[in-house]
């Protein structure tokens, strides 16, 4: 149930050889991401569980699932990106059916991140949903 969006980076992954490549392009992903206003980033937006700092903002319009998202640490940055990819234009309803690692670990990003990244994934997969959940 994958988006475009996140089936092209899956295709990425694919035609790239190793996991420095597919770092580069995780970090390339991020730096394409638009910057979040700073006066954004607070408390409310912040998500906890992560070692970097991480501020996502959800929006809904049309019934459709979008968010804003940032992080101090490039390579997190990515991931929001990676995310956005794989949540951003899905219909509301559909955002929490969606099985985050199951898309991600076929990208092997479950088999390649830190535990510490790890966590702070599930916490950001976590916090699009609850915000799904109650936009």
């Amino acid at each position: 149930m994958a988006t475009p969006a996140f089936e092209d980076i899956a295709d990425t992954f694919a035609f790239l050889d190793d996991w420095e490549e597919r770092y580069r392009h995780v970090i390339e992903l991020g730096r394409a991401m638009p910057p979040m206003d700073p006066a954004l980033q607070v408390p409310a937006t912040k998500v906890e569980g992560c070692a970097s700092q991480v501020w996502i903002l959800p929006r809904i319009e049309d019934g459709r699932f979008d968010f804003q998202g940032d992080s101090d640490a490039l390579i997190v940055r990515g991931l929001i990106a990676v995310l956005h990819a794989l949540y951003s234009g899905l219909p509301v309803e559909q955002v929490d059916r969606v099985d985050a690692a199951a898309e991600l670990a076929r990208l092997g990003l479950d088999a390649h991140l830190s535990s510490q990244r790890s966590n702070g994934l599930r916490a950001m997969v976590q916090r699009i949903r609850e915000q799904a959940a109650a936009g």
